[in-house]
C-alpha cells in the first residue's frame, strides 16, 4: 500500500486499529456524531477505561479526533470516509465486490 503519501506502515496502524470488533463498534457508533467515552461505554457495554483505550488506538491510527467540552472529552471521526471503507467489507462479506474489477486502483491489470 503506497498512494500518495501514505505509506504501507500507515495504512497498516489503520488496520490494525480496526481490527478489534470493539473498535469496529465504536467507529460505527461515532458515524451517529460526536460522544462522550461514557456514553460509548454504556452503549457497548464495556467499562469506561477499555472504551479509553479503544479510543486512544483509534485516535493514533487518524481515525478519531478530539474536542473538550468543559470536563468531558468528546469523540467523533476524523473522516467518515472510514465508514466507505466498511460499507466495502459488508459487499465482500455478502458475496459481492467494491471497487474496481480490475483488482488495482489505478485501473490497470
Amino acid at each position: 500500500m503506497k498512494t500518495g503519501n501514505v505509506s504501507a506502515e500507515a495504512g497498516a496502524a489503520v488496520m490494525a486499529a480496526l481490527g478489534s470488533p470493539a473498535r469496529v463498534r465504536l467507529v460505527e457508533l461515532l458515524s451517529g456524531g460526536e460522544r462522550s467515552v461514557g456514553s460509548l461505554a454504556a452503549e457497548v457495554g464495556l467499562d469506561v477505561s477499555t472504551v479509553s483505550r479503544h479510543l486512544a488506538t483509534l485516535r493514533r491510527a487518524g481515525l478519531l479526533k478530539t474536542r473538550k467540552e468543559g470536563s468531558t472529552m468528546r469523540y467523533s471521526l476524523s473522516t467518515p470516509r472510514v465508514l466507505d471503507f466498511f460499507d466495502c467489507i459488508e459487499r465482500v462479506l455478502s458475496g459481492g465486490s467494491c471497487g474496481s474489477t480490475t483488482g488495482r486502483r489505478d485501473g490497470r491489470r
